[in-house]
């Protein structure tokens, strides 16, 4: 026995192991383009913004402890890890079925014979004891690949769950960035109405007692009033945004709403100087929605290998050995063993036209994914596009911005002047300071947009989800 299993082991082994059946998967072939539309020339090469970790990017202090709460504790990415989990799990079921079966089993009673008689001998009743101790092995045996090729389909399931959980991880950190900007803007609104009101209560006052003087009309009176009123709604409104954008960025941090702590002010928020995109080629590798699609593209490519092995005859091992006796002292020392060993081999005769529907199937939905890997891989020299010119003319309308209220700030500044001397009405007081407030606000906005652009712009480049 021994020299017989020594000789069948190693043939099983062979046996088991076989051939594969299916495509070997090959990355579709893709247009890369050289460079991206809308990056600057001296940029082109440079090592991408996407590289950079997200704390070299958001270097406000107080943005990074939200940034990292969230990573912590935002359900989103809590999901994402038990998705992984669940996955290791089916992987390990799936490869488990390329090996044998073994199970064990241990067994004792006690029976009792009724009286017999048999052609007038009488067999008086009796009793007696059966123990056993048995062993089972069954293996099908993968000689045409159909439980590798599911083991590989399971294991690109797997590595797509975890570029799915990195595809999370860039969404949370760029919404909690995104929370955060605007929240801080929502702060300079409020300082900007804040202080305009002041002023325009101020001015209130004056033309109320030159009015009581007869020196200015009730109508300058009501002109100040509105200025006023416009201040002051905006305040509320400031307010009610600024609670419930605290609220919003709370639930990022998987907490009750309340308070969130402010670092740098919006305009002092740090950006990079240069926001260089990289080459496209290394977008495939870093964006995680990209590296997801395809590994379950890989996945599809395995299934078909599958569907094709139900071709095949299926070829089994079985085997059972063991120890039984009426003793349980003769269990291991009379004549007590058995065994039994057993093949068969199963040949898809008649299907109906199952198996090659099967194939069919698997084949059109890798070629659907085909497709699908295509198109996002084109969403995604898109996305990096849209954001190259999108923070590159948010940075250009921001200045203009600046320009735009420091020259109506002069103006208001001026109508005031002439206002106090004489030479003009209240009204143009009233146009001179209402498009200052405006040109203010439309500049705390400016900054907002140019900073959601630079979030956008890291996050299409695949940034954030490196350890």
């Amino acid at each position: 026995m021994r020299r017989v299993s020594r000789l069948l082991l190693p043939a099983l082994l062979a046996l088991g192991s076989g051939c594969t059946v299916g495509p070997s998967y090959e990355r579709p072939a893709l247009d890369v383009p050289v460079g991206y539309r809308g990056e600057a020339t001296a940029m082109a090469g440079a090592a991408s913004l996407g590289e950079a970790q997200w704390w070299e990017v958001f270097r406000d202090e107080e943005l990074q402890a939200l940034i990292r709460r969230a990573l912590q504790a935002n359900y989103d990415v809590r999901i994402a890890a038990a998705r992984i989990l669940q996955s290791r799990a089916q992987l390990t079921i799936t490869r488990a079925a390329q090996f044998p079966t073994v199970s064990a089993g241990a067994a004792a009673g006690r029976q009792r014979q009724p009286e017999q008689d048999f052609g007038g001998m009488t067999i008086p009743p009796f009793e007696f004891n059966t123990f056993q101790l048995d062993a089972m092995l069954s293996w099908e045996l993968d000689f045409w690949g159909k439980f590798r090729r599911g083991t590989e389909a399971a294991r690109a399931n797997l590595l797509g769950t975890e570029w799915a959980q990195r595809a999370v991880l860039i969404s949370v950190i760029s919404t909690v960035a995104n929370a955060y900007f605007q929240l801080r803007e929502l702060d300079l609104e409020l300082e900007i109405a804040r202080r305009t009101l002041a002023s325009r209560e101020e001015s209130l006052k004056l033309i109320q007692i030159q009015e009581a003087g007869g020196v200015v009309s009730l109508l300058d009176v009501r002109q100040a009033e509105q200025l006023v009123f416009t201040a002051a709604e905006t305040i509320t409104d400031a307010e009610r945004r600024m609670e419930q954008q605290e609220n919003a960025l709370s639930t990022l941090l998987a907490r009750n709403p309340g308070p969130i702590p402010r670092g740098l002010a919006l305009a002092d928020q740090p950006q990079p100087p240069d926001v260089p995109a990289g080459l496209p080629s290394s977008l495939l590798e870093r964006r995680p929605d990209i590296r997801q699609i395809e590994q379950s593209l890989i996945a599809a490519n395995a299934q078909i290998g599958v569907a094709k092995a139900a071709y095949f005859p299926t070829i089994s091992l079985t085997g059972s050995g063991g120890l039984q006796s009426f003793a349980l002292a003769s269990l291991f020392t009379g004549p007590a063993g058995f065994w039994s060993v057993a093949g068969s081999l199963v040949q898809p005769i008649f299907t109906a036209g199952r198996l090659k529907a099967g194939v069919r199937l698997t084949e059109a939905q890798a070629e659907e994914l085909v497709h699908s890997y295509r198109q996002t891989v084109q969403q995604a020299f898109r996305d990096v596009s849209n954001a190259l010119v999108g923070y590159r003319k948010a940075r250009e309308f921001r200045e203009r911005q600046a320009l735009l209220a420091a020259s109506t700030q002069d103006a208001a500044r001026l109508s005031d002047i002439r206002y106090r001397g004489g030479a003009t009405s209240y009204l143009e007081v009233l146009t001179s300071q209402t498009n200052n407030f405006s040109a203010e606000l439309g500049l705390a906005q400016a900054r907002l947009n140019e900073l959601l652009a630079m979030v956008q712009l890291y996050s299409a480049l695949g940034g954030g989800w490196q350890p």
